[in-house]
């Protein structure tokens, strides 16, 4: 599969692989939030792999920019996590790190579409 060479890619899956061990550490009571968090970062993933499988440059921005939006909220959502202190600011930004080069890559992806 195409995705799968994506380096924003594999970067938005190991976001994915650290998620169980941080889901764990959240307390009762906040399976609003774990809820949102796996289901943000699963629509960047299944977005970014649909949207790399299109033909069109028209169909294949409309799944990188779903994908985008989905990374933000990610990223909304550790920032609510760490706010609440269930992880520590390091943490938070260990992660956002990832995430923010994941959302260069795709910036970067539609740009060379567009010069292509």
């Amino acid at each position: 599969m195409n995705h799968q060479r994506l380096h924003c890619y594999g970067l938005l899956l190991s976001v994915a692989k650290k998620m169980p061990k941080l889901i764990a550490s959240l307390p009762r009571g906040n399976y609003y939030l774990e809820d949102q968090l796996k289901r943000a970062l699963s629509s960047a993933l299944l977005n970014l792999a649909e949207g790399n499988g299109r033909r069109s440059r028209k169909d294949r921005n409309r799944f990188f920019d779903i994908a985008l939006g989905s990374i933000a909220e990610s990223a909304s959502v550790l920032d609510i996590v760490e706010a609440y202190g269930y992880i520590s600011a390091s943490k938070q930004d260990e992660l956002k790190t990832l995430l923010r080069r994941s959302y260069a890559m795709i910036i970067n992806l539609k740009k060379a579409d567009l010069i292509s």
